[in-house]
């Protein structure tokens, strides 16, 4: 992965805590909203990643692809994902 490491564990690191309070947050039974609140706020970190993960495939992998072929694949396999994103 060609993704800042450290950029990525932080911000996985930070959504790992969110769910760990999310949780807590359904044992206390906490109101509804909030617990939604939370997970929409994972979910934004969790899009964060994966966007800079989407952005070093593309600046690094589709982009130092030795062949047209193996560009191609590449390419094809990112396609693949932004279809799942766009759902």
């Amino acid at each position: 992965m060609q993704a800042d490491h450290k950029a990525v564990e932080r911000l996985l690191k930070t959504a790992r805590g969110q769910i760990d309070g999310i949780l807590n947050m359904i044992q206390e039974d906490r109101y509804c909203l909030d617990i939604s609140q939370q997970v929409l706020a994972c979910q934004s970190i969790l899009s964060r990643v994966n966007r800079q993960i989407l952005t070093a495939h593309l600046s690094h992998c589709v982009k130092n692809a030795r062949t047209d072929d193996e560009r191609e694949a590449k390419v094809e396999e990112l396609t693949a994902i932004l279809d799942k994103l766009i759902r």
